[in-house]
C-alpha cells in the first residue's frame, strides 16, 4: 500500500516543477483549461472502457461532488498554477507539506476528533516552520513571493479539505469514478471562470513542448496521481495518507536545484525540517 503513496508523491513532486516550467510561458489560466480537459477525457475514456455507468451518483451527492469540484479545479489547481507564477516549486512543495496539519485541524473542528496535547503542538511547530520558510524574505505584503506564498498556503489548504470531504464518496463509488466525476464537474465550474479571466488566442502560443508537458500533467499527474491518491484514501485513513505529502519538499527541492539552479538556503533547510518534524509529532498524537 505504501509504494503507491510514495509513487503518487513522486509523481506529484513532478507536478511542481513541470507546471513552473510552463507558467513562465503561458498563463495559469490556460495551462489549467486544457489540464483539466485532457485529464477529464482521459478519466471518462477510463470508464468508458470498464464499462462503468456514467451517471450513477445519488441525487442527494450531487451536490457534494458539485463542491468538490470547485474545490478540486477552480480552487485547488488554479491556485496551485497561480502560487507558482509568483514563488518556486520547493516553496510551492513545502506548503503542501502542511496538508496532513490541515486535515487533522479539520478533522478536530467538523469531524470532532479530539485535539491532544501533542497534536497541538505538532501543528503549532508545523504552521512555525513553514511560514518561516515561505516568509523568509520578509512581510512585504506587496512582494509578488509573498503573495505567491500566500496562495500557495490557501491551495495547501483547499487540498486538506478536497481530502476530508472526499474520502466518503471514494468509499461508497471508488476512487477512479469519484475521480472522474470531481474532475468533469470542476472542468465545467472552471469553464466561466476562463471565461472571465482567461484568453483563448493564447492557445496559438502553445508549442510541442508545451503540450507534451500539459498533456503529462493532464494524465499523469491529474489523472494517475489523483487516482492513486483517492485509491489510498479508500484503504487508510486521511491523515495517514496526507502525511506522505512530506515527502514532496524533499523531492522537490532536489528536481528544482537540478532544472532551476535552486539554492537551498539555510532558512529553507531549517523550516523544512521544523515542518516535518512538527507534522510528524501531529499524526503521533
Amino acid at each position: 500500500m505504501y509504494w503507491i503513496l510514495i509513487l503518487q508523491q513522486l509523481i506529484a513532486s513532478t507536478t511542481h516543477i513541470v507546471a513552473k516550467s510552463l507558467v513562465l510561458n503561458l498563463s495559469p489560466t490556460l495551462i489549467l483549461l486544457l489540464r483539466a480537459s485532457i485529464a477529464s477525457v482521459t478519466y471518462l475514456s477510463t470508464l468508458i472502457f470498464r464499462k462503468s455507468k456514467l451517471m450513477r451518483i445519488e441525487r442527494r451527492d450531487l451536490i457534494p461532488f458539485l463542491i468538490l469540484g470547485f474545490i478540486n479545479i477552480p480552487m485547488n489547481q488554479f491556485l496551485f498554477f497561480k502560487s507558482l507564477e509568483f514563488t518556486s516549486p520547493a516553496n510551492v512543495a513545502l506548503a503542501y507539506a502542511l496538508t496532513p496539519a490541515f486535515v487533522i485541524v479539520i478533522a478536530m473542528i467538523f469531524l470532532g476528533e479530539k485535539a491532544t496535547k501533542l497534536k497541538l503542538i505538532g501543528i503549532i511547530i508545523a504552521f512555525a516552520g513553514t511560514v518561516f520558510v515561505l516568509f523568509e524574505k520578509g512581510l512585504d505584503l506587496k512582494s509578488e513571493s509573498f503573495f505567491g506564498n500566500g496562495l500557495a498556503l490557501l491551495a495547501s489548504l483547499s487540498w486538506a479539505v478536497y481530502t476530508v470531504l472526499g474520502k466518503k464518496y471514494v468509499l461508497k463509488y471508488g476512487a477512479i469514478y469519484t475521480s472522474a466525476v470531481t474532475m468533469v464537474f470542476g472542468l465545467l465550474l472552471y469553464l466561466p471562470v476562463f471565461g472571465f479571466y482567461g484568453d483563448i488566442t493564447e492557445i496559438s502560443n502553445v508549442t510541442t513542448v508545451d503540450f507534451l508537458k500539459i498533456f503529462y500533467l493532464g494524465v499523469i499527474t491529474s489523472g494517475v496521481g489523483y487516482a492513486l491518491w483517492y485509491y489510498s484514501l479508500k484503504k487508510l485513513e486521511a491523515s495517514k495518507v496526507s502525511v506522505f505529502n512530506n515527502l514532496q519538499p524533499v523531492l522537490t527541492t532536489l528536481m528544482a536545484v537540478f532544472f532551476f539552479d535552486q539554492l537551498i538556503t539555510i532558512p529553507f533547510v531549517l523550516g523544512g525540517v521544523l515542518t516535518i518534524t512538527g507534522v510528524i509529532l501531529t499524526q503521533k498524537g
